[in-house]
C-alpha cells in the first residue's frame, strides 16, 4: 500500500478520498485555488500546495502544475476523484511518466471507454445493445444535419469526451439542430476541452440506470449492483439510489453481464461505471462508461458494506480485489440526494458566496459527505455541489422517510440551495411508488410546485405563531397578532422558497377560537387545537417547531419548511430583475465567465432570443431579451470574467425588456 497519496481535486471528493486514505494510514495531500485557501479539504490533509489562480484552467486542470507539487511533497500515487482531470487519458500517462501511480484505470482503455465514441463503437462491435446514433469522426454542421435526418427526431446532441451531464442538448425537430450543436460543442470544449459530439435516439420517459464494477490487475471483475439515476435536472443527477426499484433478479443478471463483457473487452481496471437507459418495456440501451468514481457511489457502499475509495487504492497498489462476486449481496436501500447551491424557481441559477449556516443532520442511517461547513465560501469558479446527504434503510420507505427527515432538520443560509426541491420529489406519490423517469421533474411539476405551495402550510405556520403557550386551552388568550372586528397585521412566511402573505382575524360568529386566514387571496378557517396541531378547512395540519420562527409542517400527507420570512431590507431584486438591471442595460445575475455574445452593437433583438451566455460554475446560462429591443453597445467578450452585477449589454433605453 501506498505511504501517501496526493487528491488531484477540491470539494467533497477530496474529503472523501482523504478520510479513507487516513483511515489507512496514507498520508493525505492536497491541492488547492487562491479560492480554496481555507476550504475544508485544505484544512484536512496532512499537507497541501497551491497550484494556481480560481479558475479551473489555471489550477485544478493544469496537469503540470500538480505534477510538479506532486513530486515536491514526495507523493507516490494520485487519485483524481471525479470531474476536472479524472478522465483525461493524457493526464493519466504524464503520472505515470512521473514515476507516480495513477489510481484509476489504464490510460488505454480510459480512451476505449471514457471515449463515448468509441464507447459506443467498442458496445456495438461486442453485441451490446445501443440506440440509433452517429459517432463519426466528421463533424460538420452539414454532416451533423444528414446524420440527424436519416435518424430522425427528437435527437440528443452530446459530447463525446466527458461526463457529469455536461455539453448535452435535444433537439425536437431540425430546426433546433443547430443551436443544440453549437451550445454542445460550446459546452464540450469549455468543460473536456474536446468539441466532438455524437447524436442519439432520444427515448421519451426513459430511466437511467448504472452499474458499478471493480476489476482488479490479476483478471477479476466484480459488479457491485446498479444504481437510479433518474432523477434529473439538466441531464444532471439529482437522486440517487440502490437497488432501482425498476431492476429485478433477471434484469440485474443482465445488466451486470453487459457490464463485464465492456470491461474484460477494454482491459478496464479499477473501479468504472457502465451507464445504460431503460424504455418502457425496460430494455437497456448502452449509454456510456464513467471511467472514474462517480459521485452517487456512497449509496452502492451502503448496501455493499464495502468502501469503494478503498478498493480503488489497493487494486491501484497491485493487489488482488478482497471480495468475489459470490460474495457480494445487497443490503437494505440507500437514497442520496444532492444539495446544491442553486434557485430551482429562477431556473436553477447558481448562488455563490458564504455560508453563514450549513447544518446538515447526520447519524447512524443518514452519512452526509460535504467539503464546506458554516463560514466556507462557495466560489463561482467551480460545480455548485455543497454535499450529499445519503440516508440507509432496511427497505426503500424507510430510507426514504430518514432522507425527508434529514433535509427537513438541514439549515443552509448564505447561499440559495435545492433542499425543498429535493424534498418535493421525495414527498410525491410517484416517487414513492417507484414510479420514476428521467422526465420525472417536467412531468410532475416539481419546480412549479415550490412558487405555489398550498395556502394552508402558511396559515398554519401563522396560526402557531399567534398561539403564545402553544397548549393554551383558552386560544384567544394566546392570540397576540390580531384586532377585533378585523385583519391582522399581516406575518411573511417562506415556505420552502415561496414567500407569502397571511393574515388572521376573529370570526366573531365562532364560540370556538376559530380564526378566519387569508392566504393570497385564498380565505380560509382555521382553529388552533395546541400540541402544534391546528384544523384547518380542508383537514388538519401537524406542526414541529424547530425555533422562534422556524418550523416543520405536515399537510395532506407531505412535510414542508416555513420560516418567518426576514424583514424587508431596501428594494427587492429577483433574478429576473438582476438580468434587467433597470432601464437601458442588462447585467450579469451573477459571477461567471462570458462563453458566447450573439449580437453586436445596433442589432436589433427580438423577444426571446438570446444575447449573451455565461458560463458559472460548470453550467450555461443565456442571458435574453424579453421585448424586441435595440443594442446599443455589448460591454463584454468572449473570455471576459465578470462580477455579478456587471454591465453585458446596453440597451435603447425606451425599449429595454
Amino acid at each position: 500500500m501506498f505511504g501517501s497519496v496526493l487528491v488531484a481535486n477540491r470539494g467533497e471528493i477530496a474529503v472523501r478520498v482523504m478520510r479513507t486514505c487516513q483511515r489507512l494510514g496514507i498520508r493525505a495531500l492536497a491541492v488547492y485555488s487562491e479560492a480554496d485557501r481555507d476550504a475544508l479539504h485544505v484544512r484536512l490533509a496532512d499537507d497541501a500546495r497551491l497550484i494556481g489562480p480560481p479558475p479551473a484552467a489555471q489550477s485544478y486542470l493544469d496537469a503540470s502544475a500538480i505534477l510538479a507539487v506532486a513530486r515536491e511533497m514526495g507523493a507516490q500515487a494520485i487519485h483524481p476523484g471525479y470531474g476536472f482531470l479524472s478522465e483525461n487519458a493524457a493526464f493519466a500517462r504524464a503520472v505515470r511518466a512521473a514515476g507516480l501511480v495513477w489510481i484509476g484505470p489504464p490510460p488505454e482503455a480510459m480512451e476505449a471507454l471514457g471515449d463515448k465514441a468509441r464507447a459506443r463503437a467498442l458496445a456495438e462491435r461486442i453485441g451490446v445493445p445501443v440506440l440509433p446514433g452517429y459517432h463519426g469522426e466528421e463533424q460538420s454542421i452539414e454532416r451533423l444535419g444528414y446524420e440527424a435526418e436519416r435518424l430522425g427526431f427528437p435527437l440528443l446532441v452530446k459530447a463525446a469526451a466527458g461526463g457529469g451531464g455536461r455539453g448535452m442538448r435535444v433537439a425536437l425537430d431540425f430546426s433546433e439542430l443547430a443551436n443544440a450543436v453549437t451550445a454542445s460543442r460550446r459546452e464540450a470544449e469549455a468543460s473536456f476541452g474536446d468539441g466532438r459530439l455524437l447524436l442519439e435516439r432520444y427515448v421519451a420517459r426513459p430511466r437511467h440506470v448504472e452499474v458499478q464494477v471493480i476489476a482488479d490487475s490479476h483478471g477479476e471483475v466484480v459488479v457491485l449492483g446498479e444504481r437510479e439515476c433518474s432523477i434529473q435536472r439538466r441531464h444532471q443527477k439529482l437522486i440517487e439510489e440502490s437497488p432501482s426499484t425498476a431492476v429485478d433478479a433477471a434484469l440485474r443478471a443482465r445488466l451486470g453481464e453487459i457490464a463485464v463483457r465492456l470491461v474484460r473487452e477494454a482491459g478496464y481496471e479499477n473501479a468504472g461505471t457502465i451507464e445504460l437507459l431503460l424504455d418502457e418495456q425496460r430494455d437497456p440501451y448502452f449509454l456510456e462508461v464513467n471511467a472514474r468514481l462517480q459521485v452517487e457511489h456512497p449509496v452502492t457502499e451502503l448496501v455493499t458494506r464495502l468502501d469503494l475509495v478503498e478498493l480503488q487504492l489497493r487494486v491501484a497498489a497491485g493487489e488482488r480485489l478482497p471480495v468475489r462476486q459470490h460474495g457480494v449481496s445487497l443490503h437494505g436501500h440507500a437514497i442520496e440526494a444532492r444539495v446544491i447551491a442553486e434557485d430551482p424557481v429562477s431556473g436553477f441559477l447558481p448562488s455563490s458566496g458564504r455560508l453563514d449556516r450549513f447544518v446538515v443532520p447526520q447519524g447512524s442511517h443518514v452519512r452526509v459527505d460535504t467539503g464546506v461547513e458554516s463560514g466556507s465560501e462557495v466560489p463561482p469558479y467551480y460545480d455548485s455541489l455543497l454535499a450529499k446527504v445519503i440516508a440507509y434503510g432496511p427497505d426503500r420507505a424507510s430510507a426514504c422517510e430518514r432522507l425527508v427527515d434529514a433535509l427537513l432538520h438541514t439549515e443552509v443560509e448564505g447561499v440559495a440551495t435545492n433542499v425543498d426541491l429535493i424534498l418535493a420529489v421525495l414527498n410525491d406519490p410517484a416517487f414513492r411508488a417507484g414510479d420514476l423517469a428521467t422526465t420525472f421533474l417536467a412531468e410532475h411539476g416539481v419546480v412549479e410546485s415550490l412558487a405555489a405551495p398550498p395556502p394552508e402550510v402558511a396559515a398554519a405556520a401563522a396560526v402557531w405563531l399567534a398561539s403564545e403557550p402553544r397548549e393554551s386551552l383558552d386560544p384567544w388568550t394566546a392570540l397576540r397578532s390580531w384586532r377585533v372586528g378585523g385583519l391582522s397585521q399581516p406575518s411573511r412566511w417562506l415556505v420552502g422558497v415561496a414567500e407569502v402573505s397571511v393574515l388572521l382575524s376573529r370570526r366573531p360568529e365562532s364560540n370556538r377560537g376559530s380564526l378566519a386566514v387569508s392566504v393570497g387571496g385564498v380565505e380560509l378557517v382555521a382553529e388552533a387545537l395546541g400540541r402544534g396541531r391546528a384544523r384547518l378547512s380542508r383537514g388538519a395540519a401537524h406542526l414541529e417547531p424547530i425555533d422562534a420562527d422556524r418550523a416543520l409542517v405536515s399537510w395532506d400527507g407531505r412535510h414542508y419548511r416555513v420560516r418567518l420570512a426576514p424583514a424587508p431590507r431596501g428594494a427587492a431584486v429577483d433574478s429576473r430583475s438582476a438580468v434587467s438591471g433597470g432601464a437601458g442595460v442588462l447585467r450579469a445575475p451573477m459571477p461567471g465567465r462570458i462563453v458566447h455574445v450573439a449580437i453586436k452593437d445596433g442589432d436589433t433583438a427580438y423577444a426571446g432570443e438570446t444575447l449573451v451566455v455565461l458560463e458559472a460554475m460548470k453550467m450555461e446560462h443565456a442571458v435574453q431579451a424579453t421585448s424586441s429591443v435595440q443594442v446599443v453597445r455589448v460591454a463584454v467578450a468572449v473570455g471576459d470574467q465578470v462580477a455579478a452585477g456587471a454591465v453585458l449589454v446596453e440597451l435603447a433605453a425606451d425599449e429595454a425588456p
